[in-house]
């Protein structure tokens, strides 16, 4: 069997770990003049895969030829910040995106109604 797969992987992996460390998960500190600190909190997830294939026949004298391919990435999504002040920690997190259309719907709400009650207020001064 080919060594060419194998070689192939890893190199994708030590890519990867160029790209992603620990300064991904947990960001550096940034300072503030007033002396606060924030830190910034993240979440990494990562995928990769391959294939590949010796072919049956070689020519006479010659490696089985070799096709494959390998592919990967990585995906840094923001989770929170720590906030240091006067030796206090707090934890603010960063909201979600909506990822379904009922999520979208609830968010909306609030704008929604409030629309509607500047538009119902305006009519009502309006006629008054």
């Amino acid at each position: 069997m080919s060594q060419n797969l194998p070689n192939m992987l890893n190199e994708t992996i030590s890519r990867i770990r160029e790209m992603v460390d620990v300064n991904s998960v947990v960001g550096q500190p940034i300072v503030t003049a007033d002396g606060v600190t924030i830190i910034p909190v993240s979440k990494i997830s990562v995928g990769f895969g391959g294939g590949g294939s010796d072919y049956a026949k070689a020519p006479a004298g010659k490696d089985l030829p070799f096709g494959g391919g390998v592919g990967g990435g990585a995906k840094v999504t923001p989770i929170c910040f720590l906030i240091v002040k006067d030796g206090n920690v707090r934890m603010m997190p960063v909201a979600t995106p909506a990822n379904t259309t009922a999520d979208r719907i609830v968010e909306m709400v609030p704008d929604t109604l409030d629309k509607i009650s500047e538009f119902i207020d305006s009519h009502t001064n309006k006629s008054v």
